[in-house]
């Protein structure tokens, strides 16, 4: 098999970077999103072993098919909305609007609906809005200088010199100095992890009228302007041309599989995609999708084991994650960025895109890599005029 050729140590890496940084940076809002619904322990590891199992087939199954990095992810945005309006739902509701809410992104995926919205959006634009997603990735490598200056600086100078020589494993270098300094300075806490096999738990899901107005319209909204549409745009900005609708599509019915087990939003990813995406995982571009791959397969451990997961991922130090996860996507906030600043006359819009992006504006529930593309595409129709 040709996966098996293009296997590389780099991609594995690769791989298991962008879990790290996907667990770590926003796992606990998971949690929280089915605690507030009032999930028991038992449900609440089964909403992890859902999105794990619908991440990992979809990540693996794309990423096979279309010999392109198609790394798929939870959607923050909207573990968050879901906290906001916990008070007004029941379990049973919540997850009869996950059912709608994952069939309506199927409807537009696979009909191509959301593929022609994507056409109409300038590269300069996309490339933007995916440095601005990225951009608090790489700042937080240098803010947390502040608290672990010895670890930080060690990976960040580590990183450059195996950058000079080996570019591949310079990633893999800089996780490991971090690694050895948390060891050596005791922040590291790798016991008592239980190895208990995840149960799924099932829970019929109950169709209400305030349930699909107050959640499932929002909740396909927020999913398909803040997360899809970044994670096509990371996908076109690194020269790939695999068609999106399917993509999307098979997210949606991955959602409406996994929804009676807590799986409220599975989308494309964008900042795991772009580790994945970026150089780091391969030079070779044909070759990436074998990141993409290992990071579905360490998504299903993670949903086999969500006990265990939990445990693990709470002892790495949070200054090594938000370390390792800038280090990670420094290539592709420059290739960001090159790639917008590139036309002079889009190089405004570009802008205002970047920075809209990344304020981090939100209104109505809606993300700020809509907005920033909203913003950047009146700026460009404006100075056109």
């Amino acid at each position: 098999m040709s996966f098996f050729k293009d296997l590389s140590f780099s991609a594995v890496v690769a791989g298991f970077v962008a879990v790290l940084v996907g667990f770590s940076s926003s796992g606990i809002i998971v949690f929280q999103a089915a605690q507030a619904l009032g999930a028991s322990p038992a449900q609440t590891s089964s909403w992890l072993w859902a999105l794990c199992m619908g991440m990992a087939i979809t990540s693996i199954g794309l990423s096979l098919r279309y010999q392109v990095p198609i790394a798929t992810a939870w959607s923050t945005a909207s573990a968050v909305m879901l906290i906001s309006v916990a008070d007004h739902l029941t379990m049973p509701e919540a997850i009869g609007a996950f059912i709608i809410s994952g069939v309506l992104i199927s409807l537009s995926g696979f009909s191509g609906l959301f593929e022609r919205m994507m056409t109409h959006i300038p590269m300069s634009l996309a490339a933007a809005m995916l440095a601005g997603i990225l951009l608090r990735f790489g700042l937080n490598a240098f803010t947390a200088i502040h608290s672990q200056p010895v670890m930080v600086l060690a990976m960040l100078s580590l990183y450059l010199v195996v950058r000079r020589i080996k570019p591949r494993y310079a990633v893999l270098a800089a996780l490991a100095v971090g690694l050895v300094v948390a060891r050596l300075q005791g922040m590291l806490h790798l016991h008592n992890i239980p190895l208990t096999f995840t149960s799924p738990v099932w829970v019929s899901p109950q169709f209400s009228l305030h349930a699909v107005v107050g959640v499932a319209i929002p909740l396909f909204i927020v999913t398909m302007a803040s997360q899809n549409m970044a994670g096509a745009a990371a996908i076109r900005t690194f020269g790939y041309h695999t068609p999106i609708s399917p993509l999307v599509g098979w997210t949606g019915v991955a959602n409406v599989i996994f929804a009676p087990f807590g799986a409220f939003a599975i989308n494309l990813a964008a900042v795991t995609a772009a580790i994945c995406l970026g150089r780091e995982a391969h030079e070779d571009k044909r070759k990436r999708y074998v990141a993409a791959v290992f990071a579905g397969l360490f998504y299903f451990l993670m949903g086999l084991f969500a006990t265990a997961t939990t445990a693990i991922f709470a002892a790495f130090p949070q200054e090594l994650v938000l370390a390792v996860a800038g280090i990670a996507l420094l290539g592709t906030i420059g290739n960001g960025l090159a790639t917008a600043l590139e036309h002079e006359h889009e190089r405004e819009p570009a802008l205002i895109t970047f920075l809209v992006t990344a304020s981090g504006l939100t209104v109505w529930g809606v993300g700020s890599a809509f907005w920033g593309l909203v913003a950047g595409g009146i700026s460009l129709l404006i100075l056109r005029k």
